[in-house]
Order: C-alpha cells, then structure tokens, then sequence
C-alpha cells in the first residue's frame, strides 16, 4: 500500500487505487441503518426513523431502587400489575448500577444493585392517586424499592422540543453549505456536505437499530451530540480539503488531481487520527465510568467521531477525486464531440 508521492513522502495509505474498498465499506456502515430506520417510521407508534424519548413525545418517566436481582418473568409481573391498576402503556426498562454516580439520591446509593426504570403516559405531580398506584405495584414484587426519580414532559412542550430540535438541525446544515460554499469551490461544498450526511446517517442509524434492538430512546442530549458530531465532522474535511486546496497551487502543472489528493491524505493522515484518538479516550472513559443518563450521549459522540473520521479521510477524498475525474472525461467528451461537429 506504501509508495512514494509526488512530495516526495511514503504514502501510508492509497485512497484513490481502493476507492471501491472505501465506497463499499461505508454502503455497509450506511445501509442496515437506512433499512431499520425506514422500519422503525413504518412499525413505531410515534412513526418517528427512532424511538424517542419522554423529551420530544411527553410522558412520565418513574425511577426505583432495588436491591435484588430482576429478571424477566419479575418484568411480566409488574406489567401486570401495572395494568391491574390501570397505569396506561407502561414501559419498563432495567438500569444495571455501575457506579455510584448512576444514582442520583446518596442515600440510597449502597443499598440498590438494579433501577426499574417505568415509562408511562403524562402523570400530573400532583396526581398522588397514580404515582401511589406505580408505587404499590412495584413494591409488590420489590417491597424495599425505593423511588429515586419521577420526570415529567407534559404533550405540548414534548412537541415543541422535537419541532425545535429538527429546525436546529435544518440551520446548522444551512449554515454549514453557506460557509463551505464561500470558503470552497461548489464541488469541495458539496461533497463536504454529502460526507456530514454520510456520519450523520451512521449515528442516526445505529441509533436506530439500537432503539428496535434495545429499546433505546434518543433525548434531547442525543440531538447535541448529532450537532456536536456535525461539527467535528466538517472542520476534519475541511482540514483535508484545505491541503488539497493548497497543494493545487504549487502542483497543479505536476500531477494529477488524484495525485494530489492522495498526498493531501497522507499529509493530513497523522493529525487526523492523533486529534480523534485523544478525543475517543476521554469519550471511552466517560463511557465506562460515567453515569447511566449520559451513555447514550457519549455513545453518540464517540460513533459520530470515529465515523467522522473516517469520512475526512476515505470517503469525502475518494468522492471529491472521483468528481473530479468524470469532470475531466465528462468536458473531454464534449471536447471532442464539438470538434468532430466542426
């Protein structure tokens, strides 16, 4: 794979002769995603491409304590009693405890090994009637649970933060092809924009998968690490383009323009990685020994990442190269039809 470029360096890495290798590993990183969230709008109640959260549907979500092992006939029964006491469409999910931050009460922090985690329908605070009922009916399995949080999003305002989160989404895109076009020539724009779609649709996909897999809901904390990851990804492309660009002014005359972008790569390559590799080993650690509430943010930040990095360096190159190329034998073409006119 090594060889030497027209700087006179090794290249590490060869983007342009395995652009096929490239293009078809991100078909498989894009694709199962693509399929399950197309899925997930079809078969959801919400009819959302992922399950979402209490933040964007409304609903409470009720949280317990316990000190003894759950399993999944101890979950059927307090779905039961749930609805033996008519507690609509309750949801359950269970929190294995990690650490002592994953638990907000200090109090109770020794004594509980497992949190029942049960999503229903907007219960009013005030409601004591219902909130006694979910009590009474996870303590009729688990008599020592204790209640460590109750979160509620009433309808409208759970509307309002999805609405809000797709319009911040739709400007930063805006924002992003605004600055790209200035900055770069419509083509580097372009394929720099299609190279954040590509990551985004990664997160979004696994995210996806997870949601049918796993039961995991996105919050709002997941629509910052999207914006987050959207970022991160266009100043890595950009600091590649950036080479491309550079190295055109000197090099147009001695190479060719996949050439170039193979050098450009290969320059950039080191930079690249190191910066992501510090970013991911923070991002690791908080992963691993952070709280529960935060995992699925630090997961969207550390697959946003590593995606994002990827792309810089394989994916938007190999596209920019390739559109180079078919422009090149697209304005050759017609060279040479308009001469055969003559």
């Amino acid at each position: 794979m090594s060889e030497t470029n027209i700087i006179g360096n090794k290249n590490i890495i060869d983007v342009i002769k395995y652009r096929w290798v490239w293009l078809t590993l991100s078909l498989i990183l894009i694709l199962p995603g693509i399929f399950a969230m197309v899925y997930s709008t079809i078969t959801l109640p919400t009819h959302t491409p992922l399950k979402v959260g209490i933040d964007f549907t409304g609903g409470t979500v009720l949280q317990y304590g316990v000190n003894q092992s759950v399993d999944n006939n101890s979950i059927s029964k307090l779905r039961q009693a749930l609805d033996d006491n008519n507690i609509e469409s309750p949801s359950i999910q269970i929190i294995n405890v990690n650490t002592a931050n994953d638990v907000a009460n200090p109090e109770t922090k020794a004594d509980i090994q497992h949190i029942i985690s049960i999503r229903t329908k907007f219960i009013d605070e005030k409601d004591v009637t219902s909130l006694s009922k979910v009590s009474s009916a996870v303590q009729k399995d688990y008599p020592e649970a204790k209640m460590i949080s109750v979160n509620s999003v009433g309808p409208t305002l759970g509307k309002e933060l999805y609405k809000n989160s797709l319009i911040a989404m739709g400007l930063a895109f805006i924002g992003i092809v605004a600055y790209l076009t200035i900055r770069f020539q419509l083509d580097y724009a372009v394929i720099a924009l299609l190279s954040l779609v590509h990551d985004v649709l990664f997160v979004l996909g696994v995210f996806s998968i997870l949601g049918l897999v796993y039961n995991v809901e996105i919050d709002s904390l997941f629509i910052t690490a999207i914006l987050t990851v959207i970022g991160f990804s266009v100043h890595d492309t950009i600091v590649v383009f950036d080479r491309v660009r550079e190295n055109m002014r000197f090099l147009a005359k001695k190479a060719s323009f996949d050439e170039i972008v193979n050098a450009s790569v290969n320059q950039t390559l080191a930079r690249s990685i190191n910066t992501s590799l510090t970013t991911l080993i923070t991002l690791l650690a908080l992963y691993f020994f952070g709280g529960v509430t935060t995992k699925d943010f630090v997961l969207a930040m550390i697959l946003g990442i590593a995606i994002g990095t990827y792309s810089s360096i394989f994916f938007a190159s190999m596209v920019l190269a390739w559109h180079r190329d078919w422009d090149a034998a697209h304005k050759k073409g017609i060279s040479k039809n308009a001469e055969a006119v003559v």
